[in-house]
């Protein structure tokens, strides 16, 4: 077991599965080296079908160099509605070329505008808008460029089939991957950790988690000074200078001369702040903080959740328990019998405790992908595990000092918490001649946590 890099670890990502050395490279070197198409779970309605019965409008945007918060601000402005209105998915990276579904409610197909970057398929009209759960996993195909080891993919794609609990799923051809013998790319059915990758962090200043664990703790000023402060070398000089100037002298009039335009939600909660009457309270701060959009206001407390839940695996990963099956004390999901062909789709809402009786037909269901161990996103309805399992997961809150009954909040950050698989596993082929890897992930699922075990470099370039 390899030690991951300093930023990895940083949000709990402590090791890699594979002791191979990387391939090396980097990630995106142009929007075109990293694609990602939905695998979607949502119906619509015919476009002639009653706007007062459906109001939502759903199309699919094949997006290119757009953020998805940054696409959605610039579809509400030219539609003149409140950002409220639109909904997606799943969110996607700036740097890759995208396609997944958006809703608008209240929109006619004639309302939408020439977005240059997005392509535009309007599917129909719906009766409510998209959500987190009609979104199964995603499709990928990332090429890596400028690799200095190539060859190394066909050892990592064996470990991590190791890993996987499934030796013998590396397919013919697994030893020269380039297909160069006409076969195509070799395939395998590969596991990792299902970490949550540095995105949900923040790649280059991955600091969200921090200001969750304040929201958490209740600590308002803590958390809006971990997100308007904490300045990092990764961002430009006059962004860190702003941030240390805030962090020295809690001057907000000043402060606000001084964030640049760019870092609009940082500038909005400094304004918030500039607006009060004297010292600003616990009150004025938690507004400050809700001035950023609700769903970035939900990410800071699951990336607290998030944190904590890759603690739990770095343990596990410690103390060498199997990511594959269960031990006794663990609690387990089983498939969603819905999922897309080929995709293991975990279902969290049919849970089951493992004793000592199911320990071995539990474990047959793990072997053929009808059950996940699981390790807890941690909120007020959470049920910790038995056994070693339980003590893992209760010495990481301990270190954390946080407990399930610190997450009843009102507003975004309230959080009843779920458990998540501890295990991803995909079938991959691997292209040697340029290094490209497709592949599929069930929603949540992060791909630069299958990257990552392949690269073996700075998070940044994985970004």
């Amino acid at each position: 077991m390899r030690e991951a890099h300093p930023t990895e670890r940083a949000v709990g990502m402590e090791y890699y599965v594979s002791d191979a050395d990387g391939v090396g490279g980097r990630l995106r070197e142009a929007d075109e080296h990293f694609r990602v198409r939905e695998l979607e779970r949502f119906s619509t309605e015919p476009l002639e079908a009653s706007p007062d019965a459906y109001p939502h409008l759903v199309f699919r945007a094949t997006l290119r160099g757009w953020d998805t918060n940054d696409f959605a601000a610039r579809l509400s402005d030219a539609l003149g509605v409140s950002r409220e209105r639109v909904s997606w998915a799943g969110t996607k990276d700036k740097y890759a070329v995208t396609t997944q579904l958006f809703s608008v409610y209240g929109a006619d197909p004639v309302d939408l505008p020439d977005v240059n970057g997005a392509e535009i398929e309007v599917l129909g009209r719906a009766g409510r808008s998209l959500e987190f759960g009609d979104l199964a996993g995603n499709e990928f195909e990332v090429i890596v460029s400028d690799p200095e080891r190539p060859e190394n993919a066909v050892g990592i794609t064996e470990e991590l089939a190791a890993f996987g609990g499934l030796e013998e799923s590396i397919g013919e051809g697994a030893a020269d991957s380039s297909g160069a013998d006409g076969d195509g790319p070799a395939t395998a059915t590969v596991g990792v950790p299902n970490f949550f990758g540095q995105q949900r962090f923040g790649s280059r200043r991955p600091i969200t988690h921090q200001v969750g664990l304040e929201v958490v703790r209740g600590d308002w000023e803590g958390a809006v000074m971990a997100y308007l402060g904490n300045p990092t070398d990764a961002e430009p000089e006059g962004t860190r200078e702003a941030r240390a100037f805030l962090e020295e002298t809690r001057d907000w009039h000043e402060a606000l001369e001084r964030f640049p335009n760019r870092l609009r939600y940082e500038r909005s909660m400094v304004h918030e702040l500039a607006e009060t009457d004297g010292e600003p309270g616990p009150d004025e701060f938690r507004a400050a903080l809700e001035r950023v959009p609700s769903n970035l206001q939900r990410l800071f407390v699951h990336a607290a959740q998030s944190y904590a839940f890759n603690l739990i695996l770095s343990r596990r990963l410690e103390r060498g328990l199997p990511f594959d099956r269960p031990v006794e004390g663990d609690v387990v999901c089983f498939a969603d019998t819905d999922a897309p062909a080929g995709l293991e789709l975990p279902d969290t809402d049919r849970e089951q405790r493992v004793d000592e009786r199911r320990v071995r037909s539990v474990t047959r269901h793990c072997e053929r992908g009808r059950a996940f161990v699981t390790a807890p996103l941690v909120g007020t309805e959470t049920e910790l595990a038995d056994g070693e399992q339980g003590e893992i997961e209760r010495e990481v809150l301990d270190e954390l000092a946080l407990e399930p009954a610190d997450f009843d909040l009102s507003g975004e950050f309230h959080s009843t918490g779920t458990r998540r698989a501890i295990l991803v596993r995909t079938d991959l082929a691997v292209d040697l001649e340029p290094l490209r890897l497709a592949f599929a992930l069930p929603k949540g699922s992060y791909a630069t946590v299958l990257l990552r075990e392949y690269l073996k470099v700075d998070p940044v370039s994985l970004g």
